[in-house]
């Protein structure tokens, strides 16, 4: 779906601030254990180790984006190679996480196009889709590392106006048994969407969209 077409990006409102979601992944990060980086995520091709490189890489390419310093760092797709952890990961992640916070507290990030993941996007477009990345990655590292997350509504309710409309509809576009269609149109953003439950709790609904079990544990 173009990002234009999406109504969270054509409403007149406040952008989001990104910095609540950031600051709860720098939380998570002080009880990763070193021995848990081959621990599976809800995320089926990454281990913990790759989850965090991921967000090292998407921390840096939505940085660059908000800024507009469209260079390598916002030229490649995040699905071109498995992330690679850097040694130094535990000074240097937060230390993105809080660089791209701020960039996105500019009000001209989020105006103009820019690129983010090879794509070019208005900013609004990649504004919203850097607040999901945040809260939905920082529930994933929370449930791969056995950690509580809780997110704010204002942040939940962004990612729900982002994923829903690509999923088909505010209940994610699937059928009663919670197949999708066949050729991909209501396979959402991100994932396929997994069918939750009437009056399911807004950040399940917002992980469902997103293509994960919100009942997701390790082993399960």
């Amino acid at each position: 779906m173009d990002a234009q077409e999406n109504p969270v990006f054509s409403r007149a409102a406040a952008p989001p601030d990104l910095e609540p979601a950031a600051r709860r992944i720098v939380a998570l990060l002080g009880r990763v254990d070193d021995g848990g980086l081959d621990g599976p995520t809800p995320c089926p091709d990454y281990a913990v180790r790759e989850l965090l490189g991921h967000l090292a890489g998407l921390a840096t390419a939505f940085r660059d984006a908000a800024r507009k310093d469209l260079g390598a760092s916002t030229a490649v797709s995040p699905d071109a190679a498995l992330p690679v952890l850097d040694d130094d990961w535990r000074e240097a992640l937060p230390r993105r996480l809080d660089e791209m916070a701020a960039a996105w507290r500019s009000p001209d990030a989020w105006t103009g196009m820019t690129r983010a993941g090879g794509v070019e996007l208005p900013g609004e477009a990649a504004g919203a889709v850097a607040l999901d990345e945040l809260v939905v990655h920082g529930w994933d590292l929370a449930r791969s590392t056995g950690q509580p997350y809780a997110a704010g509504e204002a942040e939940l309710r962004s990612c729900e106006a982002l994923l829903a409309p690509a999923a088909g509809g505010p209940d994610g576009g699937a059928d009663a048994d919670g197949a999708d269609a066949a050729d991909g149109s209501d396979g959402g953003l991100f994932g396929v969407p997994v069918p939750v439950p009437d009056g399911a709790p807004l950040l399940d609904r917002v992980i469902a969209l997103s293509g994960r079990r919100p009942d997701w544990r390790p082993g399960r």
